[in-house]
């Protein structure tokens, strides 16, 4: 699986708090968070952020609370993929139960300018900066994760694994799937 887009490139310690703010906590829609997304930081972010482009940030993305709003948010703007320094660990694990992926890389942070273009290859852990020719190694995910991913989320993961170990259909699942 390989992603292609335009880097939007923040800093360290950017919280949930500002990834969606607050006040856009009784909307639970990725269509409805992803149109306040980055708003607090970043004012164009939400009008001008094209399916596929890519966030590059700092150290300790996506601190603060533990809402899964934040990654919601971000994958209903279009992100493709979030590379960073590092992490918030309950960051970490609500964007792969949502689909998004997520991947370290401080050597990828540290010489990617907003604006360049990335490939990431999610399978291999291959990010190339495409202004650069610049290509950078990280720890691809492993299988199940990637499964998960693919799926849209662990959700999605779940429903499909029971359909195909029992033939069960969740009741969740809308007659039109």
């Amino acid at each position: 699986m390989t992603i292609e887009g335009t880097v939007w490139k923040y800093g360290d310690n950017v919280d949930t708090d500002v990834i969606i703010p607050a006040r856009y906590l009784n909307v639970s829609t990725p269509e409805e968070l992803a149109r306040h997304c980055m708003e607090d930081i970043d004012a164009e972010f939400a009008g001008a952020v094209q399916p596929g482009d890519i966030i590059v940030a700092g150290e300790n993305f996506g601190c603060g609370s533990s809402r899964e709003h934040a990654p919601l948010a971000i994958k209903g703007a279009g992100v493709a993929c979030v590379v960073a320094r590092s992490f918030a660990r309950i960051f970490y694990r609500n964007s792969i139960n949502v689909g998004l992926p997520i991947l370290e890389c401080p050597e990828a942070v540290e010489e990617t300018e907003k604006g360049d273009r990335l490939t990431v290859d999610l399978e291999a852990g291959i990010i190339t900066n495409l202004r650069t020719g610049r290509i950078y190694r990280t720890s691809p995910f492993p299988a199940f994760i990637m499964e998960i991913i693919q799926a849209g989320g662990l959700v999605p993961y779940t429903r499909k694994r029971l359909e195909e170990q029992s033939g069960y259909r969740s009741a969740m699942v809308r007659p039109d799937e």
